[in-house]
C-alpha cells in the first residue's frame, strides 16, 4: 500500500494545482511595473510629429495610457467607451499610445472613429510599448501624480472594466494625491 500513497498524493496536489488555476482570469497577468514608475519616453505625437510628449508632461495628474493599434480588433470593441468616458465630467487625462503602426493608418482610424484622446503618442517600432511591458493591444495604465503605475489592465476596456475597476481607483487616487 506504501507504494501507491506517494504516486496517489502527487496526483492529488496536481490536481489541486490544475483546479486552482482554471479559476483564474488569463487576461489578469500580473506587471511587475504596478507601485513602480512608469518608464520614461520622449515620443513624436501621432498627429503632429514636430511635437513631442513624455510622461514628464503629465506630472503631477492622475492619467491613462491607453495602448492602441489600427490594426487592432478588440481596441474597435473598446473604442465607444474610451469615447463616452473621455466625454464624460470628471474624466482624467486619456493619452494614447499608437503601437506598432503607420502614422496615416492611425490618424485616418481616429478620423473615422472619433478620438477620445488628449493626445496621442506615435510608437512605430514599439520600443515604448517594450518598456511597459506590452505583449498585445489594447492594454491600459493607470498612473498616478507621481509618475507611478497603479494599474494595468490586459485587453479591451468594458463599461464593466470602466465603472468597477479603473473609475474607483481613479477616484481614489484624485481624492487622495500620495
Amino acid at each position: 500500500m506504501n507504494r501507491f500513497t506517494a504516486p496517489l498524493l502527487a496526483f492529488v496536489a496536481l490536481l489541486a494545482v490544475f483546479a486552482i488555476g482554471l479559476t483564474l482570469n488569463p487576461r489578469e497577468i500580473p506587471s511587475p511595473l504596478v507601485g513602480k514608475p512608469a518608464p520614461a519616453f520622449d515620443a513624436e505625437l501621432l498627429h503632429d510629429p514636430g511635437q513631442r510628449v513624455s510622461p514628464a508632461d503629465l506630472r503631477g495628474k492622475v492619467w491613462l495610457l491607453n495602448v492602441w493599434a489600427s490594426w487592432c480588433v478588440a481596441c474597435r470593441e473598446e473604442h465607444p467607451v474610451l469615447m463616452a468616458y473621455a466625454r464624460g465630467p470628471g474624466a482624467v487625462p486619456l493619452i494614447g499610445l499608437n503601437y506598432k503602426d503607420k502614422r496615416n493608418d492611425g490618424q485616418f482610424w481616429l478620423a473615422r472613429h472619433g478620438n477620445p484622446y488628449q493626445f496621442s503618442a506615435f510608437d512605430p517600432d514599439g520600443r515604448i510599448g517594450l518598456d511597459y511591458g506590452v505583449y498585445g493591444v489594447p492594454e491600459t495604465y493607470l498612473i498616478d501624480q507621481q509618475g507611478r503605475i497603479r494599474h494595468k489592465h490586459n485587453g479591451p476596456v468594458t463599461a464593466e472594466v470602466l465603472e468597477k475597476t479603473l473609475l474607483p481607483q481613479i477616484n481614489e487616487l484624485v481624492r487622495s494625491p500620495n
